[in-house]
């Protein structure tokens, strides 16, 4: 047996993602062990191997790693803030969903508590876990990523980000923007090809070739913002402009949502009048980066 399967883990939270990390370390080998609020949602775990622990402290105590998943950071909190619940000598590995702030913070909170912290995000649904295809995002002090990446890579594709600790938790909300972006664009177009009688299954093969295209201009683009400069390649963006408008046209024509479209065009219509009509798309980089209205 190799290091990576000795290294005891402990798994506390037991939600669909949790019971999935629990697994996957059982699957490699690991010796487990996991704490749930609700004892019950261990039984599954327990007959596959796992050891339930009474207690917070006893989990924690089982190993030196812990991976902790629950539905917020108020939980974690909650959770290993108890007084006898110790964590030093303890790498604690937070993969809970929250914002840079809470994560930050939470690792000072941790590491005054003698933890070692590392904050990440599984970008993946539960069943993708112990597979390649579910990336694991860390960030923070990379001797503590280094002392445990063969034990965490059981999870899928393990992504060491940097030091700040917000890092993960930031990357996270990229990645879902992108994914929500991506899905309510080609909601839009399906429900405008709707009305021609177009299905959703004939249309997506055709919006998934577009996605795939547009992705592959994202390095080149990402170029022109570092640099800051915008020359005008492909289009220049008052020209999107106008593909935006009878974007709005078509859908007000057909009577469906026209919202996303005319959210895109305002936001070109600034860069337009603050004169970047004559430059390529990324530029609307300058309309992202500044506070919003509400």
């Amino acid at each position: 047996m190799d290091d990576r399967t000795r290294t005891p883990v402990t798994v506390i939270g037991l939600g669909l993602m949790g019971q999935a990390l629990a697994g996957a370390f059982l699957r490699t080998g690991h010796p487990t062990t996991v704490w749930n609020r609700t004892a019950g949602k261990a039984d599954g775990l327990v007959a596959k191997g796992a050891r339930a622990a009474a207690t917070v402290g006893d989990a924690i105590a089982a190993g030196s790693l812990t991976v902790i998943c629950v539905t917020d950071y108020r939980a974690v909190h909650e959770t290993l803030g108890a007084a006898d619940v110790e964590l030093g000598g303890t790498t604690l590995i937070n993969l809970t969903s929250g914002d840079s702030g809470e994560a930050r913070e939470t690792a000072r909170w941790a590491e005054a508590r003698g933890a070692r912290y590392l904050d990440g995000a599984a970008m993946a649904v539960p069943s993708a876990i112990g597979t390649p295809d579910a990336v694991i995002l860390q960030s923070g002090a990379r001797s503590d990523f280094d002392a445990h990446e063969p034990a965490l890579s059981a999870l899928g594709t393990v992504t060491y980000l940097g030091a700040d600790h917000g890092l993960a938790s930031l990357y996270d909300a990229a990645g879902l923007v992108m994914m929500w972006s991506v899905l309510n664009a080609w909601l839009q177009g399906t429900a405008l090809l709707r009305t021609a009688g177009v299905n959703a299954g004939t249309y997506a093969p055709f919006a998934q070739r577009i996605a795939a295209g547009v992705a592959d201009w994202l390095p080149g683009y990402a170029e022109q913002i570092d640099r800051g400069s915008f020359p005008a390649e492909v289009s220049a963006l008052e020209t999107d402009a106008r593909a935006m408008a009878h974007l709005i046209e078509e859908s007000e024509a057909a009577g469906i949502n026209a919202e996303l479209p005319r959210l895109l065009k305002a936001m070109a219509d600034r860069a337009v009048a603050a004169g970047h009509g004559k430059e390529q798309y990324p530029v609307l980089i300058e309309e992202f980066g500044k506070p919003g209205t509400r």
